[in-house]
């Protein structure tokens, strides 16, 4: 069983939630795969959440995930100290803002940026997360870092005085963190309402299966999306049979054993006999293996 498995992850459960509960239906059915997420997602956030499986982990270093869409609720008024309405509230004294307001302030926060993690996040600092040293009280100096957003669109003014907001971004980029900044520049603070998760990569709400759908199925295999479909941004080559006995022992294989895009450094698909053998590079004339899959 090899290949991502799409996930609509509800509120409430950790990305690693996901993992183990599917790592243990796998285990159930006899199977031995590894799993793993290809990217986290807050516990109260809801939305796409691709795992890896089997060999698929192999891949992770290759997936185009550099941009994800979401659907953020911007409330201004109230900053909590989580930069989410699961905080306390540490300022803002519940002013409203037009709609003219915010779309003014938008365009500062578009293209490359620099943010601040909050404190209430799973990176790490001498090997203890963030959130578990804030929740100690423990005050850790955070640096700023550079992070890309593409696009901020208000897609709907609430009645309670908030917004609805699409969101274009780079991976690593806090949405709580960038509500939190943009209710700065407003002058009023504002904190993150609900966040949905649209797109990751290739991967969108259509092809996400909920927890239920994911439980009740007999074979986890049928969900599973192919393990060289997120890759299809890369050249296909394919290798001569001649050759397998090299593939499979992961050796460097002669260009005279390859037909198609060959590029110095550039990475590619390799197949021998319409099976995905992994990924490799060209380095002179030999091509050399960054991922080998058959074994």
């Amino acid at each position: 069983m090899n290949g991502y498995l799409c996930v609509l992850k509800p509120p409430g459960m950790t990305s690693s939630d996901v993992v183990v509960r599917v790592r243990r239906l796998i285990a159930r059915s006899g199977g031995k795969e590894k799993v793993g997420h290809a990217g986290t997602l807050d516990p109260e956030a809801a939305g796409v959440l691709p795992l890896m499986v089997g060999k698929a982990s192999r891949l992770f270093d290759y997936l185009v995930e550099k941009e994800k869409t979401y659907v953020a609720q911007l409330k201004p008024g109230y900053v909590t100290d989580t930069q989410d309405a699961h905080g306390a509230i540490i300022g803002g004294a519940g002013e409203g803002v037009s709609l003219e307001q915010l779309q003014a302030v938008l365009p500062q926060f578009i293209g490359e940026i620099m943010q601040i993690p909050p404190m209430f996040s799973a990176l790490k600092r001498d090997g203890q997360k963030l959130c578990n040293l804030a929740r100690q009280g423990v005050e850790v100096d955070v640096q700023p870092r550079p992070t890309q957003v593409h696009e901020i669109r208000v897609m709907h003014a609430l009645p309670d005085g908030s917004y609805m907001l699409l969101i274009r971004c780079g991976r690593g980029t806090y949405i709580r963190t960038l509500c939190h900044d943009i209710g700065a520049a407003l002058g009023c603070g504002a904190h993150m309402g609900l966040l949905l998760r649209t797109q990751t990569g290739m991967f969108t709400l259509d092809d996400a299966h909920t927890i239920e759908e994911i439980d009740a199925a007999e074979d986890l295999s049928s969900l599973l999306v192919a393990m060289d479909r997120p890759l299809a941004h890369m050249p296909l080559v394919e290798v001569s049979p001649r050759a397998e006995r090299f593939v499979r022992n992961g050796n460097t294989l002669e260009r005279r054993e390859l037909k198609g895009e060959l590029t110095e450094g550039r990475r590619v698909r390799l197949y021998m006999g319409g099976r995905f053998a992994g990924i490799g590079h060209m380095e002179g004339d030999h091509m050399k293996f960054d991922a080998m899959l058959l074994e």
